[in-house]
């Protein structure tokens, strides 16, 4: 993409497989970035639909792309790391979607901070269900930062590592839980800076994500092993409860916790 003369370079990876149904928007949202000076770079775990006819008709713009097997979501992004030259990274996955001045946002409000991060907006059926606030404070708890809407500096990355490829779901809680404790400085926007779809992986991948929470959580804080088993049930029963409320009729009682309660506030229209 364009060269914006001083303004910095910032890499954004997107990671996919087998995303035909989703990817073009995802790539247009980087692609149409009211911000110019961006490497993009897509890496697909060697899709058999037509992610690669996708990505293809835009590889002109790409920074770097590649179709080739991996060994899970982990792997993938540290590819993209490792192909990586600007000084903030960012990542969007294939069924996530920028909003048009999301990097223009992150590189006018990191300036003094090494890790920027704003609020995410959910979508299911292309429908609006609510936007999810963003809490780094809360990280000692749970994921309390929306992953699409992160941009860590590039230095973070070389001093303290990439994604720990042993976890499958919760990769991006223990890198930012370690970043934090290993004292990087984080900033929050209070504006939407990406959408998610629910129908995602992580959506469906809920309880594993809550069981590598604990196990990082307990990786960190083993003198909390209690505290951290009891917070890992609270978690999941609240999932599954209100799953059940949803399907019942009652999501209206889900809505008044979620905006009343919950760790991680969740504004509806």
């Amino acid at each position: 993409m364009a060269n914006a003369g001083s303004s910095p370079l910032v890499s954004i990876i997107t990671i996919v497989y087998n995303g035909e149904r989703h990817v073009e928007q995802a790539i247009l949202s980087v692609l149409n970035q009211s911000y110019k000076n961006i490497e993009y770079i897509i890496i697909d775990g060697g899709s058999k639909d037509s992610t690669v006819l996708l990505i293809k008709r835009y590889e002109d713009r790409l920074s770097y792309w590649c179709s080739e097997k991996d060994e899970g979501i982990s792997h993938a992004f540290n590819k993209g790391l490792k192909k990586a030259t600007g000084s903030i990274i960012g990542f969007i996955n294939a069924d996530d979607w920028y909003e048009p001045d999301t990097v223009e946002l992150a590189v006018k409000h990191i300036t003094g901070q090494d890790i920027l991060y704003g609020d995410l907006c959910y979508w299911q059926n292309d429908r609006k269900l609510y936007i999810q606030k963003g809490n780094h404070n809360h990280l000692n708890l749970e994921m309390s930062i929306n992953h699409p809407t992160v941009f860590i500096r590039k230095r973070c990355y070389d001093t303290f590592g990439f994604f720990d490829e042993t976890l499958a779901c919760a990769m991006d809680y223990e890198l930012l839980l370690r970043l934090k404790l290993r004292g990087c400085t984080f900033r929050h926007i209070p504006q939407v800076m990406a959408n998610m779809r629910l129908e995602g992986l992580s959506d469906k991948l809920w309880y594993t994500a809550c069981k590598e929470t604990l196990s990082v959580k307990n990786r960190y804080f083993k003198h909390r092993s209690i505290t951290n088993t009891l917070y890992f049930f609270k978690q999941a029963s609240a999932i599954i409860l209100g799953r059940m409320l949803r399907k019942s009729g009652l999501a209206k009682f889900v809505k008044f916790y979620r905006t009343r309660f919950s760790l991680l506030k969740k504004q509806y229209d």
